[in-house]
């Protein structure tokens, strides 16, 4: 997965509907490129599927699909969430909300029964790209820290909900969707990490006071079973993998984000104040730099996408890529 983190902070209004089609909106006839290339990928395919429902993904079956295949769940999503997305960033490098397929060979991917692993990976040293982690509203979940080994969240990149866009203009958190508890409901999961334990919030899955945790942000329940909590200081999130995955400067395999434009810049000074889903793809978001107000208006259709920059001091710019 390909990720810049930029300073920012934006508003943004609860999604009405994906901006990239209906068809990102899961069911089980989006996995149609055949179980010869999904093989040939290295997934499960689709006629290897059993179990359907993952507890707290179960909250956003309207939106997510999760089911097993072999030893693996999948968890498909078009990686947009329902709520207010952008406002509050700080630090923002001009990139913007745009809805990810994550289906079929490219879902999201982790562990049935996961295993503790000999030698954790500690996210304060690596797992710099990628996810780590996928919330259970299927938004995906990177290190606390960026790129640059600095805390995302005390930098001001992110939203009042913990996320902001990568280089692919994907959303994705960097801390705890701890907001998520109430949807998901006591006692379930608000993510899973990507070696496939659980992440829960503020209480015990049965709903006793949090424990005490480990570097990883996780410890043993009273099932003597594995799990990481979402905490509201450092490192917000699991903070590492403890089960066996394959990891090497990112787990994998992971779904893939591709850039359909250049890297945008970051805008000294800008304040991200609004973001509006007008329905039908097209969006706008809002900022201020020194009391100025700009905006980026875009609209986005299954193989194209269309902005347009009017800059503080009322310069108007148009881009248009495919994808």
């Amino acid at each position: 997965m390909i990720h810049n983190h930029s300073p920012g902070r934006h508003h943004v209004r609860p999604s009405t509907g994906p901006v990239f089609g209906r068809r990102l909106l899961l069911r089980s006839g989006a996995l149609g490129l055949g179980a010869a290339l999904l093989s040939a990928c290295g997934f499960p395919t689709p006629e290897a599927s059993g179990e359907e429902g993952l507890p707290g993904v179960e909250a956003f079956a309207d939106t997510v699909r999760a089911f097993t295949s072999g030893d693996v769940w999948l968890v498909e999503s078009n990686g947009l969430p329902a709520h207010q997305m952008m406002v509050g960033i700080t630090s923002w490098q001009q990139q913007v909300p745009v809805a990810q397929d994550y289906t079929g060979p490219n879902a999201w991917q982790f562990p049935v029964a996961p295993v503790l692993a000999d030698a954790p990976i500690s996210a304060r040293t690596g797992l710099f790209r990628g996810a780590i982690a996928l919330a259970a509203n299927g938004v995906p979940i990177f290190n606390a820290l960026n790129n640059r080994g600095e805390d995302a969240f005390l930098i001001g990149e992110l939203d009042e909900f913990g996320g902001h866009c990568g280089r692919a203009d994907d959303y994705h958190y960097h801390a705890a969707p701890l907001h998520l508890e109430a949807a998901v409901g006591s006692g379930n999961p608000i993510a899973y990490a990507l070696d496939g334990f659980a992440i829960y919030g503020s209480t015990e899955p049965d709903g006793g006071p949090l424990g005490e945790l480990d570097e990883y942000n996780g410890h043993l329940g009273s099932d003597g079973l594995y799990h990481y909590h979402g905490t509201t200081t450092y490192p917000y999130i699991n903070g590492g993998l403890v089960g066996v995955v394959q990891a090497g400067d990112q787990v994998e395999p992971q779904p893939v984000t591709e850039p359909f434009r250049p890297a945008g810049d970051p805008l000294p000074g800008a304040v991200i104040t609004g973001f509006e889903d007008d329905g039908d793809g097209s969006y706008r978001l809002e900022y201020t730099v020194d009391g100025a107000v700009g905006s980026v208006a875009y609209t986005v259709t299954d193989t194209a996408v269309s902005l347009q920059f009017t800059g503080p001091t009322g310069e108007i710019s148009t881009e248009t890529y495919t994808r």
